[in-house]
């Protein structure tokens, strides 16, 4: 199940932030000032390997791989997002369901409905 972390930095000027973690899987969620859901991102690993899949209203979707950039222990870079249009569509819906239980139900639909919409369009005619 997601649990919520409190007190998230929140960024000025750009309405307000919500960050959720389970095993293997996080979430951000983005609000504008009118409380309404600007964006998600769902951060999960699959075969030891970090990716991140974003939504944005107005832009849609994009997946990225994460490179951590620790390549180094004495170094801690920036985590970097790259391009990666391999989405496994149907994997990251269902770790969004085994942890999405715990959210409010209208943004756990929502959520569900975009990769439920998107995971559509991809799907053989």
């Amino acid at each position: 199940m997601f649990h919520e972390i409190k007190h998230v930095r929140q960024e000025a000027g750009a309405g307000r932030r919500r960050w959720f973690e389970a095993d293997g899987v996080e979430l951000v969620v983005w609000f504008d000032s009118g409380g309404r859901v600007a964006g998600f991102q769902i951060c999960y690993h699959l075969d030891r390997r970090e990716r991140a899949l974003t939504w944005r209203a107005g832009a849609g979707f994009v997946h990225s791989a994460i490179d951590a950039g620790d390549d180094v222990p004495l170094k801690n870079l920036t985590p970097v997002l790259t391009l990666d249009n391999d989405v496994p569509w149907s994997d990251i819906a269902r770790l969004f369901d085994e942890h999405s239980a715990s959210l409010e139900s209208p943004l756990r639909q929502l959520i569900q409905d975009k990769l439920a919409e998107r995971a559509g369009a991809d799907a053989p005619h």
